[in-house]
Formats: structure tokens, C-alpha cells, sequence
């Protein structure tokens, strides 16, 4: 019991950072997408706003144990928890899907945004350290709901750096569509892992 205290304790501090960086994360990714016209970059930007709601479900799921709550309590949070991250996960798929399929078809061609380029630079670094840490803690806190949000983690990563790829490959050939295709392709692991949570989420209701 002492040991899961401590995971519970150290998921809370890990949570509210991620909580704390995803709203800085969103703010700048989103302003950057707008101002660049870049539909990935905004995507991005948006991945980073659901991952912060995500974030925000958590942290309050594993106060809710932290800080000594009932197993009733616990569990009915864990449910409410594990049900938006599912939610969550689904609307992120559909959001790369429909982000990256626009930007083919209206042919966008995104401008460079340095400010685009540093914040997916952080989230490289950052977001895959953040899943790592989560699924070690989640080997003894076993919640549903951080294993969505460690999807979406890893996500982030994977999309912050598809971002520096797709700036990269237009800078020096111009195929601006690449980027897009480099998203959709991202929807193949995206995709079970969004039935998976939902899966959990339907069988937390029994």
C-alpha cells in the first residue's frame, strides 16, 4: 500500500506538469498553425488542447486516490476518467483524419513558423520522457485512464515529430503533402489504441 502511495503520489506531480506544459503546448502550437496557415501545426496544436482535457481528468482521478478517497469513490472516477480519455482519443482521430485529408485536398501549403518548429522540438523531447515515466508508475497504479493518456503521450511525440519532418522535406523538395500522409499513416496505431480505451470504458460500466 506504501508503494502504490508513492506512484500515486509521484503520478499526481507527473500529471500536473503535463497539465502545466499541454496548456502552454496548445496555446503556442495553435497560435503558430494560424499564423503559418499550417493545418498539421494547428492539428498539433489541438492534439495538445484534448491531451490537456485528457490530463486534467487524470490528475483529478489520481488525487481522488492520492489523497485517500473511498474505493467507491475511486472507482467511480476511474470510470469517468477512462470514459474521456476514450472519448478523447476518438475525437483525436478524427481530427488527424480530417486535418490531414483537408489539407491534401485544398493543397495547403504551409509557411514556416520558427515558433512552430521550437515547440515541436520541446514536445520531442518531452512528450516521449512523459510516456516512459507514466508507464512505469502505471505497472503499479493499473488505471485504464493513464494508459489513454500515455497513448496520447506518445502521440504527441510522434506528431511533434512528423511537424519537423514535414517542414524539413517541403523546405528542401517542396512536397508539402508529405506531411499529411506522414499523419494519416499515424491513424494505424492511433486507431486500436482508441478502440482499446474505448473497449476498457465499456467494460468499466460493468
Amino acid at each position: 500500500m506504501a508503494i502504490r502511495q508513492t506512484a500515486l503520489r509521484a503520478g499526481v506531480r507527473l500529471e500536473s506538469f503535463t497539465v502545466a506544459w499541454m496548456a502552454l503546448e496548445a496555446a503556442l502550437a495553435i497560435g503558430a498553425g494560424i499564423a503559418a496557415r499550417s493545418i498539421l501545426l494547428t492539428a498539433f496544436g489541438v492534439d495538445s488542447l484534448i491531451e490537456l482535457l485528457s490530463g486534467a481528468t487524470l490528475l483529478w482521478r489520481l488525487r481522488a486516490e492520492a489523497q485517500g478517497g473511498d474505493q467507491g469513490k475511486v472507482d467511480r472516477v476511474e470510470r469517468i476518467a477512462t470514459r474521456l480519455s476514450a472519448a478523447l482519443l476518438a475525437a483525436l482521430c478524427a481530427y488527424v483524419l480530417l486535418s490531414s485529408v483537408a489539407g491534401l485536398l485544398l493543397r495547403v501549403q504551409p509557411e514556416r513558423s520558427w515558433l512552430g518548429v521550437t515547440v515541436s522540438v520541446a514536445a520531442v523531447v518531452i512528450m516521449p520522457w512523459l510516456a516512459n515515466r507514466k508507464r512505469l508508475l502505471n505497472r503499479m497504479i493499473q488505471s485504464s485512464a493513464l494508459r489513454a493518456d500515455i497513448a496520447e503521450s506518445v502521440t504527441c511525440a510522434y506528431l511533434a515529430g512528423i511537424t519537423l519532418a514535414g517542414v524539413a522535406i517541403n523546405a528542401v523538395t517542396g512536397w508539402s503533402w508529405v506531411e499529411y500522409i506522414a499523419a494519416i499513416l499515424l491513424l494505424l496505431w492511433l486507431i486500436p489504441e482508441a478502440r482499446e480505451a474505448l473497449e476498457a470504458a465499456r467494460e468499466s460500466e460493468t
